[in-house]
């Protein structure tokens, strides 16, 4: 790795008070993250993965030790700033979809963009751009109660990519999911990270998921015990 990586975790120490006592859900984490990759972070429940993940999207802080994103130390930015780096650089999807249910598909995805200073027309271009990339065209004028589990998915994946972000965190994204619908939005993935060259780094514990990783970060009561690049079958 090099010193182009988009993501440097240095150090990192992640505390959180239980009581009058301390626990401790990560341990001297150091890792690097270089653009295009397509990684996951596994482990079992309760690992650390999840405020892993989190610390490096800006929603944590570190309690010692240091995560650089995009060349932003995360400890340091105002809440301000961590929104900007978010919204110009990241793309969230998780398990339960986080979609507003009385908004339309359109408007799910349109949500990110509402954000910047770009005119309707730009913004209609990007979001129809993102629907096209997940084959959902027909579905722009439903709304999140109207459609399937794999489906919100997709919109999820759409709204991650309507930015399109260096970034892409994915927490537990197929642990609702069936093995079809977790395969087809594992493909779509993999193909967004080869076109676009996307980093995509998943917390996760789902062997469905595991297989398609090309790297392999494996952490254990807070502590990586592994890291290994994977051959894709």
């Amino acid at each position: 790795m090099n010193n182009s990586a988009l993501i440097i975790v240095t150090n990192l120490v992640k505390t959180f008070p239980m009581g009058k006592r301390e626990f401790t859900a990560l341990k001297d984490i150091n890792l690097k993250f270089n653009q295009g990759e397509f990684a996951g972070i596994v482990g079992p429940s309760g690992s650390g993965k999840t405020t892993l993940l989190n610390i490096i999207g800006s929603l944590d802080i570190p309690s010692k030790g240091e995560a650089v994103v995009m060349g932003q130390s995360v400890s340091g930015l105002s809440p301000k700033k961590a929104a900007d780096l978010r919204n110009h650089h990241l793309g969230f999807i998780f398990q339960t979809y986080n979609l507003l249910q009385v908004y339309t598909v359109y408007e799910n995805v349109e949500l990110p963009l509402l954000l910047r200073k770009m005119s309707a027309v730009e913004r209609k271009k990007l979001v129809l751009q993102s629907l096209e990339w997940v084959g959902l065209m027909d579905k722009i004028k439903s709304r999140p109660a109207q459609l399937s589990g794999g489906e919100c998915q997709r919109v999820s994946i759409a709204r991650a990519m309507v930015k399109s972000p260096e970034i892409v965190l994915a927490d537990e994204p197929t642990a609702n999911l069936d093995a079809k619908n977790s395969h087809n939005i594992l493909q779509m993935m993999e193909k967004l990270n080869r076109e676009l060259n996307t980093t995509f780094i998943f917390a996760t514990h789902d062997e469905k998921v595991i297989k398609y990783l090309r790297r392999k970060i494996s952490l254990d009561d807070g502590k990586v015990v592994g890291d290994e690049i994977v051959k894709n079958k």
